[in-house]
């Protein structure tokens, strides 16, 4: 089997040097050169052209790992970016795979996990550490938009155009009752408290009939 070509990138030697001991223990795995910033990591995947490049997001001074890793992954050399990293916000999330990123793990994963990662990423399939991929599962079922019933649209498009509870349960032959209870439902899904803040959000997400 031929072994995965990697670049390192951190600008911690101590963490380098620490990541070189765990590859080397993998017979499968060829660390070919090590980088301690972005710029660094740009030119030795150029020159090197490694399978994958382990990249920190942190890097100092300079371009950090997010532009690091959409040079490297927008230079047509088909070299693969795997992120390697202790952050986990959504915006880095967003932002590295946004780059070209093939995947995006944590430090905190197990070394069966790591070496895992980078044969796939080495093959162009994207990993993901579970905590990672739970966020990008969550950010994905938000930016689809609350789920409403055809009842409770109904609602909303009367309230766009003004009407009261009462009127509203006329318009639509259910009871007054009826209608406060899926206006509470209403709310809370849009996260809401008042009418108008209900059709602002409405029709910012384009909920209306």
């Amino acid at each position: 089997m031929t072994a995965v070509r990697i670049l390192l990138c951190d600008d911690h030697a101590v963490v380098r040097a620490g990541l070189l001991a765990l590859l080397g223990s993998a017979p499968d795995i060829e660390v070919v050169g090590e980088a301690g910033s972005g710029e660094e990591a740009v030119a030795m995947a150029a020159k090197l052209a490694p399978d994958v490049v382990l990249m920190d997001l942190q890097l100092g001074p300079g371009i950090d790992g997010v532009e690091a890793t959409r040079r490297i992954a927008g230079s047509g050399a088909g070299v693969h970016v795997l992120v390697l990293t202790t952050y986990d916000t959504d915006a880095d999330i967003t932002r590295a795979i946004e780059a070209g990123a093939t995947g995006y793990l944590l430090k905190a994963e197990r070394p069966e996990e790591l070496f895992a990662a980078i044969h796939s990423a080495a093959q162009g399939r994207t990993t993901l550490s579970p905590p990672v991929a739970s966020r990008v599962m969550d950010r994905m079922r938000g930016a689809a938009g609350p789920t409403l019933t055809d009842r409770e649209r109904d609602i909303l498009g009367q309230l766009a155009h003004g009407l009261g509870n009462r009127e509203i349960a006329r318009a639509l032959f259910i009871s007054e009752a009826t209608v406060k209870t899926h206006l509470g439902r209403i709310y809370a899904k849009l996260g809401v408290d008042t009418r108008a803040g209900a059709v602002a959000v409405a029709k910012e997400q384009r909920l209306l009939p």
